[in-house]
Formats: structure tokens, sequence, C-alpha cells
């Protein structure tokens, strides 16, 4: 249940969703103009281009998705059982992230699509690691499902019925972040383009440091 996580985590998801819109609107105002941290729209052109026999469209988009899930499967991976053990190897998925967006750096300057696909990886590896420490509660690349618990949030409020302080405020948090990253992102994306992406890749590479202090803490209280 959400009221049973850590006071720390709603920040934390804002942080992270404020990073992932900051790589998101990179990928949209790139050379491929594409949103790299969800993939509903992609699914849907990849939809398009099969029912249109592009070939090319259909590895590009394909591409994208399995390199999202690749990235998803890497955090799998890495961490095993989700949750929130102590001692697990979330500084590790936060060390990769932070790797895959600064690889795609050079990949993106001369445009190459591979850029495109680290950027996915990074973002899939992102939403795979808070879905396994919240047990699928919170998500931090996409919005949908913020903006529907707004909705019910608000629709309850109008009935009169109580509605939980928590939720709301996973809520705003989330979804103000990543508007606020998409905001700044696309402010830093005209002023030094893909190097955009080296500010989610330091905060990434940042967290996974203070993650590896508190993991090795954590070894030598045991």
């Amino acid at each position: 249940m959400i009221n049973s996580l850590p006071r720390w985590v709603w920040p934390g998801a804002g942080l992270l969703a404020f990073l992932a819109g900051m790589i998101n609107v990179t990928g949209v105002l790139g050379f491929t103009h594409e949103a790299v941290t969800h993939l509903t729209g992609v699914t849907t052109y990849l939809g398009a281009a099969l029912a249109g026999g592009k070939a090319s469209n259909v590895l590009h988009l394909g591409g994208i998705l399995l390199a999202f899930v690749a990235g998803a499967a890497l955090c799998g991976l890495l961490l095993g059982v989700g949750g929130m053990k102590p001692g697990a190897r979330y500084d590790v998925v936060l060390w990769v992230e932070s790797i895959l967006l600064a690889a795609a750096v050079p990949l993106l300057e001369h445009q190459f699509i591979a850029g495109v696909f680290l950027t996915c990886a990074a973002t899939g590896l992102q939403n795979a690691l808070v879905a396994a420490f919240s047990g699928s509660l919170i998500r931090t690349t996409h919005l949908s499902g913020l903006f529907t618990d707004l909705g019910i949030l608000i629709g309850q409020a109008l009935r009169g019925l109580p509605t939980d302080a928590r939720r709301w405020k996973l809520c705003f948090s989330v979804i103000s972040g990543f508007l606020g990253g998409a905001v700044a992102g696309a402010a830093c994306f005209h002023e030094w383009s893909y190097h955009t992406l080296l500010i989610p890749a330091g905060v990434t590479a940042l967290l996974g440091m203070m993650g590896s202090l508190r993991r090795a803490g954590h070894r030598t209280s045991e």
C-alpha cells in the first residue's frame, strides 16, 4: 500500500520524474522527434507501420520498444525480486542509467539511432527501478496513470468522500516534476543540444553514489 512507503519516496519520485521529463523532451526536440520515456505512441506508430508495410519504420520503432524492455529487463536482472530490501543494488541500477545516458550523447550528436535506443533503455531501467521499489505503485516516466488517479481523487472530493492525502502528494510530485523537467530540458536543449542529457546522467550518478555509500554502511553494520 502507498501508506507503507517512506516519506522520502515522494520527493525522490518527483526528482526522478523531473529527470525523465528532461530526457523525454530531448527526444522530442531531437532529430527523431520521438518520446523516449513511454511506449503508447511508439506502439501506435508501430501498428500503423505494420499495416502500411513500412519495413524501415517497423525496424526503427520495434528497436525502441525492445530497447525500453531491455532496460527494464536489466533492472530485473540486477535487482531480482523487488521491494524495499536493505542492501538491494538500487545504486548499481542508477549507475547503469547514468552510463547509458552519457553514452547516448555522442551518438545522438551524430544522429545515430543507437543513441535513441540507449536513452530508451535508460528510461526503461528507471521505470522498472521505481516500480520494483514501490511494488508497482509508482511510475516516473509517464503520466497517464497519475492523471487518472488525480481525476479519481477530484471526483471523490467533489462527492464529499475522504481521499488519500499521500496519493494527492504523489500525483502532484510526479506530474509537476515531469512537467518541470520538460520545461528545463527544452530550455537547456536550445543552448546545449544533446549535452542536456548529461544533467540527468550526472544526477543519477550522484544518486548512485549516495546509494553505494548507504549500502556499504549497511554491510558494515551487519
